[in-house]
């Protein structure tokens, strides 16, 4: 399957050693740094509160609980910055991976299963990007295609925009020469419109669809029943009125031979 999808002219022009490493942006680990810091000295006041100023058994408990778990984790986001400070994204070529932080975990994803291509913000960075940030975000899918997880990182993500952009080539330069995006095998996601109609109809596709049909067949027949109603009730207002028209007739008519 690899060696039909990789292109060997476009392999050759890859480095054949070294490995490239992306840090995470200075500013937001400085700022994830002071963070956990003030959240870990919350933490480890609200304990000592806890244990030594109240007696209440149940606010004593919740005190150690809130103060134990703020302190912990400000202790593993703090100890995180050091990590993601030495690379965020790293290409390497030695193993022929390109590996990214993901918490405390590295993953390492092989050239012949990787796709790079753009990403989007979800509807929460969108709105943050639109009102309160002046640059523009660009975002980077890393993407093992055989798996079902994918992962993303952003310009604001890295040391620098240069950073971002060297990346981005290298990852969409890897992606086109072991073409592991082009496999038939690839996982497919459902917003993956454009591959899902050359493969076919998919189950979700199926769902998708006739859930629709049973909504346009339930509205026709909701706006068939609204009509039927309507035209039951002008036709009864114009009953009424006919009949009220021929009484006031007829009043008129008996006045007219009483006289």
């Amino acid at each position: 399957m690899t060696n039909e999808l990789e292109n060997k002219e476009l392999i050759e022009k890859l480095p054949k050693e070294g490995v490239h490493c992306y840090p995470a942006n200075a500013s937001k680990i400085t700022r994830n740094r002071i963070v956990s810091v003030i959240f870990f000295v919350i933490g480890v006041f609200l304990v000592l509160v806890g244990l030594l100023k109240v007696s209440d058994n149940i606010v004593k408990i919740g005190l150690l609980l809130v103060g134990g778990v703020s302190a912990v984790i400000s202790i593993l986001v703090f100890a995180q910055s050091f990590l993601i400070a030495k690379f965020r994204v790293a290409v390497d070529y030695n193993e022929k991976n390109v590996v990214l932080r993901y918490r405390y975990s590295k993953i390492a994803i092989p050239f012949e299963n990787f796709d790079g291509r753009d990403g989007s913000p979800d509807q929460a960075e969108e709105l943050i990007n639109k009102n309160f940030k002046k640059d523009t975000t660009y975002y980077l899918v890393l993407d093992d295609v055989f798996e079902d997880a994918c992962y993303q990182t952003s310009s604001t993500d890295l040391e620098s925009m240069d950073d971002f952009k060297q990346l981005r080539d290298e990852c969409f330069a890897i992606a086109e020469a072991y073409g592991a995006r082009n496999s038939k095998d690839k996982v497919k996601f459902y917003y993956e419109k454009g591959e899902l109609s050359d493969t076919g109809s998919t189950e979700i596709d199926a769902v998708i669809e006739e859930t629709k049909a049973e909504k346009k067949a339930e509205e026709e027949a909701e706006a068939k029943k609204r009509a039927e109603e309507q035209a039951a009730r002008e036709a009864e207002e114009a009953a009424a009125k006919e009949a009220e028209e021929a009484s006031e007739k007829a009043e008129v008519e008996e006045k007219s031979d009483e006289e």
